[in-house]
């Protein structure tokens, strides 16, 4: 089995990467999509989550407001560590978890946007790192456009993570997301001959 993390800054393009390898054959291990599990009203973060940020995180349908948490941890660098240490745990052994379970497995890609921040590459026994970068400018204009950001929301999301410099230096293959889809999507296929040679 080969696993492999593939990272980035938050609209970097990872996920279009992720989504990519899993029409490949990978397995895709999604953290994003693990944190969004955890946190649903049946989820093991939830109740933890809730004592934490209160109950005014909570919206009428008993469900986190990720739009309100968000605006909480992205002003205030101690909330986002007290959310942080609540869920990295839990990620990390649901990660730990399907790794088990898909031993001998073809390609695994754990999809991670801390993984270099959470030091993945040892603790998950990664056997190479790919990085999707683009430039802040663009990725900026790309939130503000999809996610319906402000330059200012967006802003704080980047500085949250840790800086394209070490992210980079982290890297084993570096995809450089600043032209089209079919650019990166030719990209990534050279990203996918290179995790089948490891």
């Amino acid at each position: 089995m080969t696993v492999v993390g593939c990272t980035g800054g938050i609209g970097s393009g990872k996920s279009t990467v992720s989504a990519y390898f899993a029409d490949r054959g990978a397995t895709v291990i999604d953290a994003d999509e693990l944190v969004r599990r955890l946190s649903r009203p049946d989820g093991l973060a939830y109740p933890e989550i809730v004592r934490a940020f209160g109950a005014k995180i909570v919206g009428n349908d008993s469900e986190i407001d990720r739009a309100l948490l968000a605006s909480i941890v992205f002003r205030d660098a101690d909330e986002r560590h007290r959310l942080e240490s609540i869920l990295h745990p839990l990620v990390e052994q649901e990660i730990e978890s399907q790794l088990e379970q898909l031993r001998g497995e073809g390609v695994v890609v754990i999809d991670h946007p801390l993984l270099v921040e959470t030091d993945a590459r040892k603790r998950f026994g990664l056997d190479g790192v790919l990085v999707v970068d683009a430039p802040e400018d663009q990725v900026i204009e790309r939130l503000v456009g999809s996610r319906s950001m402000t330059p200012s929301q967006a802003a704080a999301r980047m500085a949250a993570q840790c800086s394209r410099e070490t992210r980079r230096n982290a890297a084993d293959f570096i995809m450089i997301n600043i032209g089209t889809l079919e650019e990166l999507m030719d990209m990534a296929e050279r990203a996918w001959e290179w995790i089948l040679s490891l």
